[in-house]
């Protein structure tokens, strides 16, 4: 029985945690993506995978970070499907959909430039700068130490200030 009141307490926790944080998870697949039905796709297999393995989460404490954690591989495993794309689509994906910043504006060159980082590190400047999360909860969403999750911030904004033209002080 009281395996039983685990899973349904961890299930009502994670549903709780999908609903109050769909946009979030949104934004990150849709910045891997951009592609609104991929993203969608992305967060609903996230979900399912989540409430499913939810008698797998040890402590409370952590389950947004376990979360984010099933959504990013969840993107990670959606990009290394092969796509089959008609020309239409392949159009629409060469640059028509603007990559969503906090005010709404649009900027072809950042999509390109987040584009261009290895995965790993386009999710660590998601997570930080999107998502306002902190470098320890980042490390362990990345399930990293955080020396290295403080090492791999350091050298995308150096990469994302050379391939935006900009100085040091350009972003932070």
């Amino acid at each position: 029985m009281h395996i039983f009141s685990r899973k349904n307490t961890n299930q009502e926790l994670i549903e709780q945690l999908i609903l109050e944080n769909y946009n979030q998870y949104y934004r990150i697949a849709y910045s891997y993506v951009r592609n609104e039905a991929d993203a969608c796709d992305i967060v609903q297999n996230g979900a399912y995978r989540a409430i499913r393995g939810s008698h797998t989460l040890k402590k409370a404490a952590y389950a947004q970070t376990w979360v984010y954690r099933i959504m990013l591989n969840e993107c990670f495993r959606f990009l290394r499907q092969p796509k089959h794309l008609s020309y239409e689509e392949l159009q629409d994906e060469m640059g028509n959909e603007p990559f969503y910043t906090e005010d709404g504006s649009a900027s072809l060159d950042l999509q390109r430039a987040l584009d261009a980082l290895p995965e790993q590190d386009k999710a660590v400047i998601l997570l930080r700068y999107f998502e306002d999360m902190k470098l320890e909860e980042i490390a362990v969403i990345l399930e990293e130490n955080l020396s290295t999750v403080k090492s791999r911030l350091y050298r995308s904004m150096k990469k994302l200030r050379g391939a935006l033209g900009e100085d040091e002080g350009g972003i932070a």
